[in-house]
C-alpha cells in the first residue's frame, strides 16, 4: 500500500483534485490524502470542474500540512503542486523518502468572466489528472 500525500500552499484547488484522481486511479494500492500550508477554503470551480468528470469533492475539508506531521503520519511519497511562482512557498513534509514536484498554476491567481475561468481551471484539472494516471501506472519507478 502506497501512501501518497499532495501539497500546496491553500488545499484548496489543486491537491484536492490531485488526491481525488490518486484515490480513483490508484484503488486499493494507494491511500491518497491532501493539504497545505495556509489551508484556505475549498475553490468552487475545482469542484463544479471535478464534478464535470463524476468526483465529487464538495465535501472536502481543506487540511493543514502542520497537523499531519504533528500526527507522525507517514508518506512514501509526497508530491508538490504549487505553481513555479509559489514554489518557495510550497509546504514540505520532513521524512518522505520520495518527493516529486509538478508545477500547476493556481486556480484562484484566475482572471476573467466565469466561463474563462472554468475553462482555465478544466486545463489544470486534464493535466493533473495525466500527471496522476501516469504516477499511478509508473509506480514504484519514480518519475518526474
Amino acid at each position: 500500500m502506497v501512501r501518497a500525500l499532495f501539497l500546496c500552499v491553500h488545499n484548496s484547488a489543486r491537491s484536492q483534485m490531485a488526491e481525488a484522481f490518486c484515490k480513483k486511479y490508484g484503488g486499493e494500492n494507494f491511500i491518497a490524502e491532501s493539504a497545505g500550508l495556509e489551508p484556505g477554503t475549498l475553490n468552487p470551480y475545482a469542484v463544479r470542474a471535478m464534478a464535470e468528470v463524476g468526483i465529487d469533492i464538495s465535501k472536502n475539508q481543506t487540511k493543514s500540512v502542520f497537523d499531519f506531521h504533528k500526527e507522525g503520519r507517514f508518506y512514501h511519497v509526497v508530491v508538490t503542486v504549487c505553481s513555479k511562482e509559489a514554489a518557495e512557498r510550497c509546504p514540505v513534509f520532513p521524512g518522505a523518502p520520495i518527493t516529486l514536484h509538478w508545477p500547476f498554476d493556481d486556480p484562484s491567481s484566475f482572471h476573467g468572466s466565469d466561463d474563462e475561468i472554468m475553462t482555465k481551471v478544466r486545463f489544470i484539472r486534464d493535466a493533473i489528472e495525466k500527471k496522476v494516471q501516469e504516477f499511478v501506472e509508473a509506480w514504484p519507478r519514480v518519475i518526474e
